[in-house]
């Protein structure tokens, strides 16, 4: 014997009026003001709990499954338990624990305490970056009132080099083109 069409659209019919009945009264019972509030309550075999998309696909497809869980999981249950969520991969901002954010005022203290005890190496990690611009206008300035600051020619070279590389990538991003 086959299903004829308006025997299965029925039979739709009737499963679906059936679970908004049963989602109606999951609703009322935990005070819910939407049908997406439910599937907090709802678990999943994969774990976690349902998502508001499944809910929906089931609502239409698979009535009487989604009536069955709603009835175990909410209107049967003493008290409805909230699942907790499934854990997901970390995605998006990850901050990293060990880098440590100064303020200006800070950074420039410890610039002070390491121009202080002459470790260059510290001087320069914690040194301002310049423009070439700016690198190149102290530098002058130096030179004219007869000063040797071997600490802006070291910011020269670096602008330098730093441009250079810049110029390097561009051209070769440009030929890949």
């Amino acid at each position: 014997m086959v299903a004829t069409k308006e025997e299965t659209t029925s039979k739709s019919a009737k499963g679906l009026k059936e679970v908004e009945e049963v989602i109606a009264k999951a609703i009322k019972k935990l005070g819910a003001k939407k049908e997406n509030e439910l599937c907090k309550y709802l678990p999943m075999k994969s774990g976690g709990y349902m998502h508001h998309f499944t809910l929906r696909k089931m609502k239409y497809k698979q009535p009487q499954e989604l009536s069955a869980i709603i009835e175990r999981f909410v209107i049967n249950a003493d008290r409805p338990v909230v699942i907790a969520p499934k854990q997901r991969a970390a995605r998006g901002s990850r901050k990293r624990k060990d880098h440590l954010n100064f303020t200006r005022v800070q950074l420039e203290r410890m610039l002070n305490i390491a121009r202080l005890a002459g470790d260059k190496e510290i001087i320069t990690i914690l040194s301002p970056r310049k423009s070439l611009a700016s690198c190149k206008r102290e530098l002058i300035q130096a030179i004219r009132h007869n000063k040797v600051e071997s600490e802006l020619w070291a910011n020269y070279c670096e602008a330098i080099q730093a441009q250079q590389m810049m110029s390097e990538a561009l051209a070769a991003a440009g030929a890949q083109n």
